[in-house]
């Protein structure tokens, strides 16, 4: 008897993103930094096979961090480029169910409408929670861009398929920039301010940094 896994049907899941994305709101739930901030990241353990998903609680002011919940479980899907959100998510969702409190906002480590279907891990978060979020990826997944000036908050749009879907952004001088767009519940005009406040000194904003250091081990 044949006891393998059947293997995942990814048209399914590519036009599971596109419905999703369709439900995607682009207009403001949050006016500023709100009183709570979540920073979510997620990593992998014992080569991929776990994965280990780490989301903190922040204070929306002092960006203090109040709470912090890890969660892992066994990685549900191979790495397949498009679709790292239906892999990723399952832990995310669970370290963020952890918090004591639901966050006004979340920033994901990952993209949110900056994505070939529209629909990264911050925007498919975002969808199935409800919560406001913002996608700040670490590289470019999708559009094109004109090289940010070199100082703090110089930043550019990010074009893709004739619109504009994000913000690169130079968080910290000489370094490489981040790549922010919206989820859900958050505009292409205010993800980027809120981002902005929420950096620290360092290339990633205090939410997600935080968030990166749990998930990763440091």
């Amino acid at each position: 008897m044949d006891t393998s896994t059947p293997a995942p049907d990814y048209a399914r899941l590519r036009q599971q993103q596109r419905d999703l994305a369709a439900q995607v709101e682009l207009v403001d739930a949050v006016q500023g930094l709100p009183g709570r901030i979540a920073g979510v990241d997620t990593g992998f353990e014992e080569g991929g096979s776990i994965t280990r998903s780490a989301a903190v609680l922040l204070d929306g002011q002092s960006l203090q961090p109040l709470h912090s919940a890890l969660a892992r479980r066994p990685t549900a899907l191979p790495y397949i480029p498009g679709l790292l959100s239906f892999r990723e998510l399952p832990a995310a969702l669970e370290a963020l169910a952890q918090l004591p409190a639901p966050p006004a906002l979340v920033m994901v480590d990952g993209h949110g409408i900056a994505h070939p279907r529209g629909l990264g891990i911050a925007a498919h978060l975002g969808v199935l929670t409800g919560l406001p979020s913002i996608g700040i990826g670490k590289s470019r997944l999708v559009g094109d861009y004109e090289e940010p000036g070199p100082q703090r908050g110089d930043h550019s749009p990010l074009l893709f398929k004739g619109r504009q879907v994000g913000w690169v952004l130079r968080s910290k001088p000489r370094c490489k920039p981040l790549f922010v767009s919206p989820g859900h519940r958050v505009s292409v005009a205010q993800c980027l301010p809120l981002v902005v406040a929420c950096l620290a000194g360092y290339r990633l904003p205090e939410p997600t940094r935080l968030a990166d250091r749990l998930a990763s081990r440091r």
